[in-house]
């Protein structure tokens, strides 16, 4: 049987797996968004994860039975698939619940076409028991088919590292699982036939959401720890990134550093491992504990800003700040979940006039999703206070010490600057 797969969500995680399996197999990637259909269409990811000339060399103008990438918003485009993978997104509720719906609708989706014999792979990050317990429900009531009679589903954890150019999703390895021994190995053979770093399948569907869910809960408690330790040395007046690079020449000490933790990932997977885990009857102390500590950075950020300030004898009501970066994490233009915005509102609460610059983020998104008025270019003034949040490299070139006011303080959030540089940093 010819293998042809339907992706569906075409974001961070769905267009570099489409991507690569067009290279080898005939793809269907859809997406409600159809704008973003549009440009894809045109080979342009403003995402930035995948290269226009990449994009040419896999993307067809029709849907046909030949290799490559064909991007839809009509349903119907799918019904010829036999393998089906859903890549949308899980956040959290402004409760720090775990929100299914994305996962829910893009399951009636996949029902609605779903045949006998056809294999569906969930790669959204959730808790172990979530494919088979919340999912596959909704694809039997839509699709009026058995599990593991009619149809098979499998879950294979994306390990995508958005801005990440080195650590590709061909060069991760990859972990597969199914929901029986023969679907699992299947599916282990259709990734493993892509993915160049290999593939370990695990024994089932609970293993691979559970193995998912603790890496990124893991990475949270350890810049929990990193970004307690600076709050610490800061007030014994210690360089935490000098403490860290003497602790980092012991072989087997874990190299983090400390920051803020927004994203799709870090900052939301524990809730997800902490609400299953309080189902059970258990209060996971730990992992809550480390959500707690990088949820307050933002706040702690400003603080400390507004504290050098004072010390400089700024005025602190309708002071100039600059805000460089207001993306989660460092030459990407994703905003979702970035915990720069704890920094903005706080420093609004102090009456601050603050100016946002970020040549990656997409002005629309983040006036949509926060609010904020940004600009891509730099303004040509000086400020009180500017303030390093995310250090793209288009930043690092800048001479910021030049944006200043006389006593302005330039801070260095993430410690991406020379020492003599900033007048402060985590």
């Amino acid at each position: 049987m010819d293998i042809k797969i339907g992706i569906i969500g075409l974001g961070y995680v769905g267009l570099p797996l489409a991507n690569l399996f067009a290279s080898k197999y005939a793809v269907v990637g859809f997406d409600i968004n159809k704008n973003r259909i549009e440009q894809l269409r045109k080979n342009i990811d403003n995402t930035l994860e995948v290269n226009k000339q990449s994009l040419e060399k896999v993307s067809k103008q029709k849907n046909t039975s030949s290799n490559g990438l064909f991007c839809t918003s009509d349903i119907i485009e799918l019904k010829n698939c036999n393998y089906y993978i859903i890549t949308v997104p899980t956040p959290i509720d402004k409760y720090n619940k775990p929100d299914l719906k994305p996962l829910y609708e893009s399951s009636e989706t996949v029902g609605k076409v779903l045949k006998k014999k056809d294999i569906v792979i969930y790669e959204s990050t959730v808790y172990p028991g979530a494919t088979e317990e919340e999912c596959v429900p909704v694809l039997e009531k839509i699709s009026k088919l058995k599990f593991n009679i009619d149809f098979f589903v499998g879950y294979s954890p994306e390990r995508i590292n958005p801005g990440d150019k080195e650590h590709t999703v061909d060069k991760i390895l990859k972990v597969t699982s199914g929901s029986t021994p023969e679907i699992g190995r299947k599916i282990d053979l259709l990734y493993n036939s892509v993915i160049t770093a290999g593939t370990h399948l695990a024994p089932s569907i609970k293993v691979a959401e559970a193995a998912k869910v603790i890496e990124n809960s893991q990475r949270d408690i350890n810049i929990a720890f990193v970004n307690e330790l600076s709050k610490i040395f800061n007030l014994m007046n210690i360089d935490t990134n000098q403490v860290l690079k003497a602790a980092g020449t012991k072989w087997n000490f874990l190299p983090f550093k400390p920051g803020l933790v927004g994203g799709h990932c870090i900052g939301v997977d524990p809730y997800y491992l902490a609400q299953k885990a309080q189902e059970y009857g258990y209060h996971p102390e730990i992992i809550l504990a480390g959500r707690r500590i990088n949820d307050s950075m933002g706040r702690y950020v400003s603080t400390e800003i507004i504290k050098l300030m004072v010390q400089n004898e700024l005025k602190i009501k309708d002071s100039s700040i600059l805000i460089l970066g207001v993306t989660f994490k460092e030459n990407c233009p994703d905003v979702r979940n970035t915990k720069v915005v704890d920094i903005i509102e706080n420093l609004n609460s102090y009456g601050t006039k603050i100016t946002i610059c970020d040549p990656l983020a997409n002005p629309i998104d983040v006036k949509k999703e926060y609010g904020l008025e940004i600009t891509s270019k730099l303004p040509n003034k000086t400020y009180d206070a500017v303030i390093l949040t995310v250090p793209h490299k288009k930043f690092l070139n800048l001479k910021l010490r030049a944006l200043l006011k006389e006593k302005g303080i330039l801070y260095d959030v993430k410690g991406a600057l020379e020492k003599e540089t900033s007048h402060g940093s985590l």
